[in-house]
């Protein structure tokens, strides 16, 4: 592995661990400056924040090399494919998410994740916290899983083996054991979006775009209930005439 991707690995661990410091940092701070305390929703919120974003700024730089060496490879799909491939790469990555919750269902795991119920309480104390769960947490785990260790990974192994080992990893990192099977199941959808274009931002898009589903459905959930029941009335409505 290059050495550039070791300090991207450290990077992007020690964000994942920043908080430790971050929030008492952010919490006593405010309150030297201003005078104020500032509440511990607001402090995990604005850390979340500033921590991801100079992951990414630091990340990106360190790969400024590396993407323009990608950008010239032959074997990259074209444009048009690769695009083709982004947005059809959305409806894999939901079918793959549906088959792997069913499969999760059927033997007794409940539907539900409580990461995503967490983010969604942070999400309400600031909404800004949705540039992180939509586009930054995204990008920079289709780097570090698929571009990163993926990547590395299938220099030495075929796909499947990369794609599993990686996806394993990927999930691992949620730490959402019992939902293992769905966040590998994302997570090899992704690396084959990789490996068949041979361009990064194709899992990206899928990703963000899969982030920014979930996230605008949990905040419209009442809306969508709501319309389930009106849709429930009117089939029982037109069953009655029929």
């Amino acid at each position: 592995m290059k050495k550039e991707y070791w300090i991207i690995l450290i990077v992007y661990i020690a964000m994942q661990l920043s908080s430790i410091v971050g929030l008492p940092l952010m919490v006593f701070g405010s309150e030297l400056i201003t005078g104020t305390r500032m509440d511990q929703g607001t402090a995990v919120s604005s850390w979340l924040v500033i921590s991801f974003s100079l992951a990414l700024i630091i990340i990106l730089f360190l790969l400024r090399k590396d993407m323009k060496v990608e950008r010239s490879l032959s074997e990259q799909s074209s444009v048009v494919k690769s695009i083709a491939w982004a947005i059809g790469g959305v409806f894999l990555a939901l079918i793959a998410q549906s088959v792997a919750a069913n499969i999760e269902y059927m033997i007794g795991i409940e539907m539900g994740s409580e990461n995503t119920q967490q983010i969604m309480s942070i999400i309400e104390t600031s909404s800004i916290v949705i540039l992180v769960v939509s586009i930054i947490g995204p990008i920079l785990e289709e780097i570090i899983f698929r571009k990163i260790i993926f990547g590395s990974l299938h220099k030495r192994f075929n796909f499947f083996i990369s794609a599993l080992l990686s996806s394993v990893i990927f999930a691992a990192a949620h730490t959402e054991f019992e939902h293992l099977l769905l966040y590998s199941a994302m997570g090899f959808t992704f690396a084959f979006l990789y490996v068949k274009t041979k361009r990064i931002l194709v899992p990206i898009f899928a990703h963000v775009a899969m982030n920014s589903l979930v996230v605008v459905m949990q905040l419209n959930m009442e809306e969508i209930e709501k319309w389930l029941e009106e849709m429930e009335h009117v089939a029982a409505f037109i069953g009655g005439l029929l």
